[in-house]
């Protein structure tokens, strides 16, 4: 592990083994079925490992640690839309892990409690450095600006911009993990799988995350923070939401956004999130 100027911690840094010719999405699969493992081995239910030293020790940690060495051959350019996205949500779903077992003295109780935990925890990936930013709002959500403002994180003339996701799915935020309770469960992506895989996400997230009680909705707050992957208004929000609700509840917002077309009006409220780590 080091770190850069800009305070990135690189988690693959230094020599080891590299292949010559390796898969991007395979590979990506590989250490995320790996880290999968690592989580059930030594993370409890409640989200803590109560022995780090030995988690780190472990041969599942140390073989992770050496496959996260052939990240840094991959080719990148090489790959198509579906293949880029599976790839990137497994990375950034790895990394998030890992950056967390990195963390010294233990796991804290919360995310928030890591400085700059998303900023800084990146890996060399080809010829570039990402960090879990970097992979989320540059990648992902198409160098979009991050959801407490400011700028787009690549700029311009930044190589990393020929791997952006140009049009951004917004169901990526049912399959990123950030290591909090109110994420998502994490899966193993692929290009064949990608589509199912996201859709599904997308409807197990709403589940449980959406309710429409009478004149009123209850959202995540991730429908608030990225409001604008989901539509350039709360209305187009709700209707892509609908879409993706099972049967009873989807009748009930339709109902409450036809009513909107006569002039009634929907109260949106947003439920705390938890950002005590994920077990």
């Amino acid at each position: 592990m080091s770190a850069t100027k800009d305070g990135a911690r690189i988690l693959n840094a230094g020599e080891g083994l590299q292949e010559s010719l390796v898969s991007a999405v395979d590979l990506s699969k590989e250490l995320q079925k790996l880290m999968l493992k690592i989580e059930g081995s030594f993370i409890t239910e409640e989200g803590r490992a109560d022995d780090c030293t030995a988690l780190k020790e472990s041969d599942l940690f140390r073989e992770y640690v050496v496959r996260t060495q052939a990240l840094k051959v991959v080719n990148l350019g090489s790959l198509e839309r579906m293949e880029k996205i599976a790839f990137f949500l497994n990375i950034y779903n790895s990394l998030t892990i890992h950056g967390l077992a990195m963390c010294e003295g233990g796991l804290p109780n919360s995310v928030l409690e890591i400085k700059n935990f998303w900023r800084r925890t990146s890996y060399n990936i080809g010829s570039f450095t990402f960090s879990l930013d970097d992979i989320e709002h540059g990648i992902l959500r198409g160098n979009r600006p991050h959801p407490s403002g400011g700028k787009p994180l690549f700029g311009e003339g930044d190589l990393r911009l020929q791997f952006i996701v140009s049009e951004v799915d917004p169901r990526i935020h049912f399959a990123l993990v950030c290591g909090a309770k109110s994420c998502p469960a994490i899966r193993v992506f692929s290009a064949e799988n990608l589509e199912q895989g996201l859709e599904a996400a997308a409807k197990s997230f709403c589940s449980q995350e959406v309710c429409v009680d009478n004149d009123r909705v209850i959202l995540s707050r991730i429908f608030l923070w990225y409001k604008t992957d989901f539509g350039s208004s709360d209305i187009e929000c709700l209707r892509w939401i609908a879409q993706h609700l099972a049967k009873e509840e989807q009748e009930k917002l339709q109902r409450l956004l036809e009513a909107i077309d006569r002039d009634s009006a929907i109260n949106i409220s947003y439920s705390e999130y938890n950002w005590n780590l994920n077990g």
